[in-house]
């Protein structure tokens, strides 16, 4: 949203993308939809995006000018929200991983302008390539999508070292594509999963309740998260 919504994408771009979203989210939220019918049609919907951004001629140096311009924020709630969990989680030497399909250059970005971009926080992400002006003209591989945060595209990174010896993991996320982004970590012995629940919530509240420990409902906070976090440091 962050770059669809920029100056630096010209109006049939962003039409273009809008296009895409309405074709593809439907299918991406669908309940009734298996993982298997879903993942290709994701990698295509990515596949598109990439490409139609790619076209764009996106100047790497305009970056921080286009997050600073967005109204993008991290998720605040009671006291000081992300803040709060990630000072602590640094202050106690725990990593922070984000996985996310969209577009981490946009995401290290905006972290780094929120201050809070710490030696613990990872990023895997989907990242632009730029040519030798600083202009965008492809997306580095592999493609991370909504349906495959996994293993697959973690093993024999440095990160995924780092993780072989931690025993429990918090994970947060907001779509059933999120359940597997812990697996593959060999020493696990305790996960408790959150769910943020945005869209469609009637309808999919029975399948992530299945899914996920403690299902939050159009909640934009991070006070359940930072409240568990508490007791356990405490602890």
């Amino acid at each position: 949203d962050v770059l669809d919504n920029s100056r630096v994408i010209s109006e049939d771009g962003k039409r273009k993308l809008k296009d895409l979203l309405h074709h593809y989210y439907p299918i991406e939220i669908d309940p009734n939809r298996t993982l298997e019918e879903k993942r290709p049609l994701m990698v295509e919907w990515w596949t598109r995006a990439h490409e139609l951004l790619s076209q764009q001629k996106i100047q790497k140096g305009d970056i921080a000018q286009i997050v600073r311009e967005s109204d993008v924020m991290l998720r605040y709630g009671r006291g000081d929200g992300f803040k709060e969990l990630f000072d602590q989680l640094h202050k106690y030497n725990v990593p922070l991983f984000i996985f996310s399909a969209g577009v981490g250059d946009i995401l290290e970005e905006i972290i780094r302008q929120a201050n809070v971009f710490y030696s613990n926080v990872n990023v895997v992400s989907n990242y632009m390539d730029f040519d030798d002006e600083g202009v965008l003209r492809r997306f580095k591989g592999p493609l991370i999508h909504t349906y495959n945060k996994n293993n697959s595209v973690l093993q024999g990174t440095e990160y995924f070292q780092q993780l072989s010896a931690r025993t429990s993991i918090i994970l947060l996320g907001d779509s059933m594509g999120d359940l597997t982004m812990a697996d593959g970590v060999p020493t696990v012995e305790n996960i408790l999963k959150i769910g943020f629940l945005n869209d469609k919530v009637e309808e999919q509240r029975g399948k992530y309740l299945d899914a996920y420990d403690i299902v939050l409902e159009s909640d934009e906070t991070l006070d359940v998260v930072n409240g568990i976090l508490r007791y356990i440091l405490m602890e």
